[in-house]
This record gives C-alpha cells, sequence and structure tokens, in this order.
C-alpha cells in the first residue's frame, strides 16, 4: 500500500500518506460512529431548507466521498451544516423557488453547483488566504442569527400546530407560532419536549453517545410499535429507497442563485477551515487552505449532479470521528458506505420517523450556534469585533441571512483596510539635520496619501528644524503610479519647508518602475537615492 501511494500525487488522497495497517481498525469504528450522527442529522438539516431527508442522505454519500479522496484534514468529517442549510433555504426562497415544487431540485442542484464553481475558480487563483481574513466577529454574527432563524422557524413543526403558523422573518414567525397555539398537537408537543430533553442531556453528560440516533430509533420505534402514529403526529414524507440518481442543474435562476452561491462558498470555506484547525492534532501537518478549497470545492461540483445539499465541514460529526480514534480519511469512506446502505434498505423504515423528531434534532443543533457567553466575553475584551458580530446579528434576524453575511463581508473589509491605511512610522536615528523614518508598511494606492500626511506632519514638528528626511523604502517592492505621484508630492511639500527628501533601500523592481519617470530620475540625479539608510543619514547630514 505505500508503494503504490508514494507514487501518488501530492493533491490525491493526501491523509493516507504513511498509512499504517493498525490504524484500520480506529478508522472503521470512527467512520461508523460519525455515520451514527451525520446521517440523521443531515436529514434534518435538509428539512430546514423544505427539501426530502433523502436530500441529506444523499449528501452523506458523493460530498464525503470527494472529500475523502481530496481533503488534507484527516478527521473532518463533510456533509452539510446547520449555517450551510440555513443559507440554502434563503437563497431559495429569495429565488422565488417554493418548496416542493417541480424546480425545486434542479434549481437546489444547480445552486450547489455554483458554490463548487465559485470554490474551484478561488483555488484556481489561490484565495484560500484570502477568504480567512473574514473576521471571527462575522462568523460569530452569522451563527446567532443562524440559530435563532432556525430555532425559531422549527416551533410549528415542535408543537404540531396545524394552522398556519408560517411568518416571514424571525419575528414574523415568532408571532405566527404564538397566534396558532391553540391547534398545538399535545402528543406531538410531548415528544418533542422529550427528544430535546435527551438530546441535550446526552449532550451534556454523553457527548460521545450518538444522541441523534437515539431519538431517531426511539421515535420511529414509537410509531411502529405505539398508538403514536395515529394520535395526530405528523411523519416525514415518504424516504424512496435507492441510491441518488445522476441528473442535471436548471439554469432557470442561474443569475438570481449566484448572490446566495457565494454566501455560501464563503461560509463553507470558513466552517470547513475552522473544523479543520479545531481538531488537527499537533503532529498532523498543517491545514492548506487552498488544498480544502480544492476538495470543498470538488464536493460540491460533483454532488450538484446527485442531488445534495451544499457541503462543508461539521464540527459535530468531526468531533465524534475525531473522539472514536479516526487516523485519516479512511473514516470518511466508512461512513459514506454506511449512508449508501441506510439509503439502500432503510427507506421504508425511515419513513416512520416523526417530523417533531427532525425538528428537535435541528432545534438542540442550532441553538449551540447563539454563544451568548461568546458574545459577552468579547464585549469585554473588544468593542469592536463585539458591534461586528452582534450587528450582523441583527442584520441576519431583520433583513436575512444572505445580508447579515454580506455586511459582515463589508464591515471586515472595511476594518481590515483601516487598520492596514494606517500609517505606522517608525522614528529613526537623527544625524545633524536629517531624519531617517522607516515605513512600518509598505506603500500602495490607498495608504500613499496618509503616509505622505503622517511624514510631513513628523518632519515640520520637530523642535530642531530640519534639512532633511531619510525614508527608508525597503518595503516598496512594487510601486503604482498613485504612490510616485504621492512621493514627488512629499518631496514638493517638504521643499517649501526647505527640507530635502532622500529614499533609501529602494527595491530594484520598484526602482526600475520609478526611473520611468521624470521626477525620479532627477532625485536620483541630485544623488537623494541611497542604496542603505548609513549612506543616506551620511549624505543628508552633509550641507548642500
Amino acid at each position: 500500500m505505500s508503494t503504490s501511494l508514494s507514487r501518488r500525487p501530492v493533491w490525491l488522497l493526501p491523509t493516507l500518506a504513511g498509512y499504517r495497517s493498525a490504524w484500520l481498525g480506529r478508522d472503521v469504528l470512527a467512520g461508523l460512529s460519525a455515520g451514527a450522527v451525520v446521517v440523521p442529522q443531515a436529514m434534518a438539516y435538509a428539512t430546514i431548507a423544505n427539501l426530502p431527508v433523502q436530500v441529506g442522505l444523499y449528501t452523506c454519500i458523493v460530498p464525503m466521498l470527494v472529500y475523502a479522496v481530496l481533503g488534507g484534514s484527516r478527521a473532518m468529517s463533510v456533509s452539510t451544516t446547520s449555517t450551510i442549510a440555513t443559507l440554502t433555504a434563503t437563497t431559495m426562497v429569495s429565488v422565488g423557488v417554493a418548496a416542493g415544487s417541480d424546480d425545486a431540485i434542479g434549481s437546489l442542484m444547480m445552486l450547489t453547483l455554483l458554490v463548487g464553481v465559485i470554490l474551484l475558480v478561488a483555488r484556481v487563483f489561490s484565495l484560500g488566504s484570502l477568504v480567512e481574513n473574514i473576521s471571527g466577529a462575522t462568523a460569530l454574527g452569522v451563527q446567532i442569527g443562524v440559530g435563532a432563524t432556525v430555532a425559531v422557524g422549527q416551533l410549528p413543526k415542535l408543537l404540531g400546530e396545524t394552522a398556519n403558523a408560517s411568518g416571514e422573518g424571525f419575528f414574523g414567525t415568532i408571532i405566527a407560532a404564538v397566534e396558532a397555539l391553540d391547534s398545538a398537537d399535545p402528543a406531538t408537543v410531548v415528544l418533542s419536549a422529550g427528544s430535546i430533553l435527551v438530546l441535550a442531556v446526552l449532550k451534556v453528560f454523553a457527548p460521545r453517545v450518538p444522541g441523534a440516533l437515539i431519538v431517531v430509533v426511539a421515535g420511529i420505534l414509537l410509531v411502529a410499535f405505539t398508538p403514536l402514529g395515529e394520535s395526530g403526529v405528523e411523519l416525514i414524507a415518504p424516504v424512496p429507497s435507492g441510491l441518488p440518481v445522476p441528473g442535471l442543474p436548471d439554469p432557470a435562476h442561474l443569475a438570481a442563485l449566484i448572490p446566495g452561491a457565494l454566501a455560501i462558498a464563503v461560509m463553507a470555506l470558513l466552517e470547513s477551515a475552522a473544523v479543520a484547525r479545531g481538531i488537527r492534532l499537533a503532529t498532523e501537518p498543517q491545514i492548506d487552505s487552498n488544498q480544502e478549497l480544492l476538495a470543498t470545492g470538488a464536493a460540491n461540483f460533483a454532488g450538484a449532479f446527485f442531488t445534495t445539499l451544499p457541503a462543508a465541514g461539521g464540527f459535530s460529526q468531526s468531533a465524534v470521528n475525531q473522539g472514536a480514534g479516526a487516523k485519516t480519511q479512511v473514516a470518511g469512506l466508512v461512513t459514506v458506505v454506511l449512508a449508501v446502505l441506510v439509503a439502500l434498505f432503510l427507506g421504508p423504515v425511515l419513513s416512520l420517523l416523526p417530523q417533531a423528531t427532525l425538528a428537535a434534532m435541528v432545534f438542540v443543533a442550532v441553538i449551540a450556534l447563539i454563544d451568548i457567553r461568546k458574545l459577552v466575553r468579547w464585549a469585554a475584551i473588544s468593542r469592536r469585533d463585539f458591534g461586528i458580530a452582534l450587528t450582523v446579528a441583527i442584520v441576519g434576524l431583520t433583513a436575512g441571512l444572505l445580508a447579515a453575511v454580506a455586511v459582515g463581508v463589508v464591515l471586515t473589509l472595511i476594518l481590515v483596510l483601516r487598520e492596514v491605511n494606517t500609517p505606522k512610522l517608525d522614528i529613526g536615528e537623527r544625524r545633524g539635520g536629517a531624519l531617517a523614518i522607516h515605513l512600518g508598511r509598505g506603500l500602495y494606492t490607498a495608504n500613499a496619501l496618509p503616509n505622505e500626511r503622517a511624514i510631513i506632519a513628523v518632519a515640520t514638528s520637530q523642535e530642531d528644524p530640519l534639512t532633511a528626511v531619510v525614508l527608508d523604502v525597503e518595503r516598496l517592492d512594487m510601486v503604482t503610479i498613485t504612490v510616485l505621484d504621492a512621493l514627488a508630492d512629499l518631496d514638493r511639500e517638504l521643499q517649501q519647508h526647505d527640507i530635502a527628501l532622500h529614499l533609501a533601500r529602494l527595491p530594484e523592481p520598484a526602482a526600475r518602475i520609478a526611473r520611468r519617470t521624470d521626477w525620479f530620475q532627477a532625485l536620483d540625479a541630485a544623488g537623494r537615492v541611497h542604496p542603505s539608510v548609513e549612506s543616506a543619514l551620511a549624505a543628508a547630514s552633509v550641507p548642500y
């Protein structure tokens, strides 16, 4: 095995490098354990997007198989997540695709395909690290918005309400659910409460026990062997037996699906990267963001043709996978086999599952996303991060999750640009009337003017007047016309104060471009371009 693996491309089966036969038993156990969590959980998440439960089941097969072949995380389990499922539902609604309509499945396939294409294009341009610049505050805000929105959306199913309990948005759904309380079904309420209690207790006191599997089995047994199914408890739609049939995405809503696909792609990479890094052991290789882009993008691209939800790494099943001793993605392949067996043979059994049981699983899973403790902690540490998270969460609850992701990305970008564009000047040695100033950050189009103003302010505020400023431009690897114009303008401004500008340590790539300008040629001819700060100070401190 090791010989054949050594000949494979580095991007293929990366987690199987150096595989040992002693790991196989752990991988099999871990794959079965993760499958006990991820299969029922993915089915439940499909209902968030108002899709048939088998769509969630199919998401445990094709995307997970592709990630096992290409992914770099040894223990991450890839299917779908509550965040991704909710963004999928939001996107489908925003383009006018009604649940259960003829074009719902085709549009879902196109959405998943777009997510895959976006991630693969990002891989081509090596944008993995760029996407990771999205702040943790943005992710937390989206998570809170997702958790609250989805939790409230489960209320009608948890209560078994027969009256119309659907509303527009977070607050509308709460109002509608309260107004429909008179139609709540007592048996459904008891089943929901019991399922939530079991899931919560096991999560706290026995986190390694597959609570999702237990409540699914219990719900099916209650329907099969008690009068529960005849008491008004609603069951899920019949689950067909068999594997997903290949198909083609429907391009009818292509343009309208793109904004949602972008948001889902960003969140898929963020979640996958966070999970992969969070469960990585110190002895395992570092996670390569671009490798994850390839694996996650390919998983979504392939899954699109087999009716799957957009896929990403899920924390709960990945934690179970790792906790059970997963050593490589062989565990993921075992989970795929388990999902295939369920799809082939357990469709009629799964059809006995109460809708309230799935709703309880979703409710418990998404409530964990509303991390108020972290929000309070951030408020005490960083008001800026707290403000971003709170703003994104509020936008998510009022204007929708797609808007929340967009606001979060924009806020992050603004803050990053603000931080990077803030001048950082290190005042160096003064020799006579010459003062050395080091640029703590490089010069580029967006921060050229702020740096010019800051340098002038330093040069003109000295108690002893300066005759020269030596500007250390070592970080100026590449220059734009805007940067060159700013430097020329700085030279003119300093001359008005009888201060000469000297440049030191200008990298050759930047110097080649600068020599094309008349200003730089004149500066160089005047002996004010130097190979080092020392030589610049020596020349600048000599009176002209």
